[in-house]
């Protein structure tokens, strides 16, 4: 099997213990996170081979967020580390739905110091897979390594995958983000997005029209995810599968449920060996199992915590 490589923050997630809003909480859990992170722990759970391209602090916390990607599994020979910057930090408030509202700490965190040459002699393969989020695409160097890991995974034939996973409150303003995101659309084989960021990105309000909008440049697969609804997937030669979650889960915690899906569909991708002439049976397939993995995160708390195992999915 190939590799998949996650490039991109990591960080602490600080989760409130009570539910209602940040200001309130009193007690908070410590949990590794990160979306790039995230998705590489998946991967690894499942039964793959996965790195983590990041930059840590020399601090407590970059330390304790290594350890968890060892003791998961994923390969940590790209996590570099900085005394310029801290580990990022997000504080994580959650509703009675277990909804989240984040509050980040990183002006600038270690992560967003990444450059070109942390980046430079990262060893792609044909087959392998790129994945990143739009948090690390800030006007910062770790924008660069982004762009300059993705023209080398290209240069290698390996995917590239892309979760936007919009972040609002990081950015200076909405528009600045999805400028952003928009312009590294095209560059992705696969992208995965939810509805309601599907409708930010192209201001379109039916699904498959918006969807549909989005085969430009490299782009052959598009995961839309709708929460309790499950999935949609529609590929560049016009086939649109939908499947419904399995069994719906009591929701404790929403962090990382995203990234399980997305990791989900990503560990069979590698398994198959490449994302060329799916049947609409295969892709119901890799949609229910996605499925499958993100509604037992959802309840669990935190995200790398939650991730599931590969007997829990296939």
């Amino acid at each position: 099997m190939k590799t998949l490589y996650a490039i991109g923050e990591m960080l602490i997630d600080f989760t409130a213990q009570e539910t209602g809003k940040l200001e309130h909480a009193v007690t908070f859990r410590k949990n590794a996170g990160g979306a790039p992170a995230n998705v590489a722990v998946c991967v690894s759970k499942l039964g793959g081979c996965a790195n983590v391209i990041t930059k840590l602090g020399k601090d407590a916390f970059g330390i304790f967020l290594e350890d968890t990607l060892r003791k998961e599994g994923v390969g940590c020979d790209y996590v570099f580390t900085t005394d310029e910057a801290n580990t990022a930090l997000a504080f994580v408030s959650r509703d009675e739905k277990g909804e989240r509202n984040f509050s980040f700490y990183r002006n600038p965190s270690a992560d967003m110091l990444l450059n070109v040459e942390d980046v430079r002699y990262i060893p792609f393969e044909a087959g392998d897979i790129l994945h990143f989020g739009s948090v690390d695409l800030c006007d910062a160097p770790v924008k660069k390594a982004h762009s300059a890991a993705i023209d080398a995974a290209r240069e290698a034939g390996a995917l590239i995958s892309f979760d936007p996973n919009l972040r609002y409150s990081l950015w200076n303003s909405a528009e600045e983000l999805l400028n952003t995101v928009r312009s590294f659309l095209p560059v992705a084989d696969i992208l995965k997005v939810s509805e309601e960021e599907l409708f930010d990105i192209t201001g379109i309000a039916d699904e498959e029209t918006a969807a549909n909008s989005l085969f430009r440049g490299c782009v052959k697969l598009i995961f839309v995810t709708k929460g309790s609804d499950g999935a949609a997937v529609y590929t560049k030669q016009g086939t649109r599968v939908c499947v419904p979650v399995d069994k719906a889960s009591p929701v404790v915690d929403t962090t990382g449920a995203g990234d399980s899906f997305i990791g989900t569909v990503l560990f069979q991708i590698l398994v198959r060996g490449g994302i060329e002439a799916f049947t609409q049976d295969e892709l119901a397939v890799l949609l229910r199992r996605a499925n499958r993995a993100a509604t037992y995160v959802v309840a669990r708390e935190g995200a790398i915590p939650a991730m599931p195992v590969r007997k829990e999915v296939f």
